[in-house]
């Protein structure tokens, strides 16, 4: 069930827990240009975008909404803009007189960011607070004449000097940061408000948002709508997996009430996306869950929860991928090519990329050949009984097959019990706690798993439990991006509230060839793993979607940068088209790409400037050096 919020209204759009989820992307054009920002515009709302958001760096831009807005009448769409404005007071101001809502962000709002370290006694604070006061009251005042809906939008990486000295740069300072202007706006009787808190890092995203929401109730402050979203989150599936595992979590705490993806793809790719993580929740779409209440995360803070280390899971241990090939008819060494483990022939060795699955389930079927080196296999417990090889071989249980053994007929180092999490009680958890040298391998069984496979940690923790346990889930129809998402939240929700030792995600489509459904399966469970930052295999990339500010080709580019970089293991490079998502939107990168001008870029290590105005044609090389000088480059094998 949905946390109930306040009724918006954004023109005739009504936004809140009384309103479907409500799906919404933005512009790229060059807000100057009418036409193409009104063709683009066109392109959205056809592909079912409830709220069009344009930017506006400047009051020339803001005047210029007038044209568009009136140009979208004259066609006859009526969907409400929104006006997303940094840095510029009066620009908000002239376009809360022109379109449906404006967004700000308080941290650079009035605020600028100079990366200060400032100390401030109560009084200096203070008497910056009646500055803030002082600024925001013309545009509180505007937006309450012309009835203009207004969205707090505090972004991780763009808080001012004066919250991160005084909050830290965190989830608690994001929240701090829009509570700032929602206290000014609560004393002049404004609620036309939409509150949104997010980060490119779906862990930091996830705890801003139970925070605020925690802090609202207790200051006692309206139960704002959520605007939910993963910044920066890059294009493919990467894209998708990360705005799945931090959008897809908060739904299931019952939160969001309008949702925007950000893809670095055309804006009307990022609908669907949207519209497939809305619909699983929301009734007016055909979804919603048979649960009364709203679900109640493990920790409101990110805790990382450690295990007892049984074999090489748990513990210290890096969450495990394993691979299901029951019913694959895995034959031949060239079968396990999917899972990341390749073989030649004409040496007889294997090798294995970045994001091989390290443990196989195979049933009552082990492999017909010499498994890779480092890989278990994980049999029926009567196969592993009755064969010879009972050392390498993993035997898998049922409770109640364990429970009747004696420890001499069990594995000496790893034992699994196999269980649906619908069967997992507080009384079954008694009779297996006990165990030793053995792990629980959890099937996501039931309509809501994240919610009954978190229910069922709960339960493990307050038995005093540590069992290290496996999250297995299965899904159908894997070519398309549902259950792509569906997985990331089921499972990579359960990740990013800091649970789980391993991932078994199982690829049911069988229009789909074998190998591809191996490999979706595998590559996913690495790619749930990155997004929680569990686990880096790959490079990541924190490139944002492109707007009108944008001065480079985002989507050319990021493939560019990707090309050459693609092999750098755990480096997180970010791709930002302007200074206004430059060091704050990739607070969480090791080097970034900025665009400072017209051709013109400037590169980052971290959130310090290496060089300016590199011409474009050149940057891309210049960034490698930069990497190089780090001693992170490696050389294409």
């Amino acid at each position: 069930m949905r946390r109930t919020t306040v009724d918006v209204r954004i023109g005739d759009l009504m936004m809140g827990s009384n309103y479907p989820i409500r799906i919404q992307s933005m512009t790229t054009t060059d807000t100057m240009d009418t036409e193409a920002t009104v063709a683009q515009s066109i392109r959205m709302i056809e592909a079912g975008c409830e709220l069009v958001r344009v930017t506006a760096p400047s009051q020339r831009e803001a005047l210029n909404l007038e044209a568009i807005r009136t140009e979208l009448r004259a066609r006859g769409y009526t969907t409400p803009l929104v006006a997303d404005i940094h840095y510029t007071p009066n620009a908000a101001e002239i376009a809360a007189r022109i379109v449906e809502k404006v967004r700000i962000n308080p941290g650079n709002y009035i605020d600028k960011k100079k990366f200060e370290v400032v100390e401030y006694d109560d009084a200096a604070y203070s008497a910056e607070l009646d500055r803030v006061r002082d600024r925001f009251l013309p545009l509180l005042h505007v937006c309450k004449e012309y009835g203009t809906a207004l969205r707090i939008g505090t972004n991780h990486g763009s808080l001012s000097d004066r919250i991160v000295n005084r909050y830290g740069d965190n989830p608690a300072g994001m929240v701090e940061s829009a509570l700032e202007f929602l206290r000014i706006a609560a004393d002049e009787s404004f609620h036309n408000i939409v509150l949104s808190m997010k980060s490119s890092n779906p862990i930091i995203m996830i705890e801003a948002y139970r925070l605020l929401v925690q802090r609202l109730e207790s200051e006692g402050l309206p139960p704002y709508p959520l605007h939910l979203g993963v910044t920066e989150a890059g294009d493919g599936d990467d894209g998708r997996v990360k705005s799945a595992v931090g959008i897809g979590t908060l739904l299931e705490d019952g939160l969001g009430d309008t949702i925007r993806v950000s893809l670095t793809e055309e804006p009307e790719a990022e609908l669907p996306v949207a519209r497939a993580l809305a619909a699983r929740y929301d009734p007016h779409m055909g979804g919603g869950t048979s649960a009364s209440t709203r679900a109640e995360p493990i920790n409101l803070q990110y805790q990382r929860h450690r295990s007892a280390a049984v074999s090489v899971l748990g513990g210290e241990h890096l969450p495990r991928v394993l691979a299901d090939l029951r019913g694959f008819g895995i034959y031949q060494p060239e079968d396990l090519a999917g899972i990341g483990h390749l073989y030649d022939a004409q040496t007889d060795k294997w090798t294995m990329t970045d994001q091989a699955a390290e443990f196989v389930l195979v049933g009552d079927q082990p492999l017909p050949f010499m498994a890779p080196s480092g890989v278990r296999q994980l049999v029926d417990a009567s196969t592993w009984l009755a064969g010879n090889d009972k050392l390498y071989r993993v035997p898998v249980w049922s409770a109640e097959q364990l429970l009747a053994t004696t420890e001499e007929e069990r594995h000496s180092v790893l034992n699994v019990i196999h269980v649906p999490v619908s069967q997992v009680t507080p009384s079954w958890i008694e009779q297996v706690r006990q165990l030793s040298a053995t792990i629980l391998l959890v099937e996501a069984d039931t309509e809501l798993p994240y919610r009954n496979v978190r229910d069922m940690f709960r339960q493990m923790r307050d038995a005093g439990c540590s069992m290290p346990i496996i999250v297995a889930s299965s899904y159908a129809s894997c070519d398309q991006d549902e259950p792509l998402l569906q997985a990331c939240t089921d499972v990579g929700s359960i990740l990013a509230d800091g649970y789980g030792d391993g991932v078994l995600l199982r690829c049911t489509d069988h229009t789909m060839a074998p190998q591809e459904r191996l490999a979706w399966s595998t590559k996913l469970s690495f790619g749930i793993l990155q997004a929680t930052r569990l686990r880096m295999t790959k490079t990541e990339y924190i490139s944002c979607p492109s707007c009108g500010r944008t001065l480079f080709d985002l989507q050319e580019t990021t493939a560019l940068i990707r090309s050459h970089t693609d092999h750098l293991k755990g480096v997180k490079i970010g791709i930002m088209g302007c200074i206004v998502n430059g060091p704050g939107e990739m607070a969480d990168a090791d080097y970034g790409y900025v665009g400072s001008g017209p051709g013109k870029i400037t590169l980052y290590r971290g959130q310090s400037i290496v060089q300016r105005a590199v011409p474009t044609s050149s940057a891309v090389d210049a960034l490698i050096n930069v990497i190089r000088e780090d001693g992170r480059w490696i050389e294409r094998g």
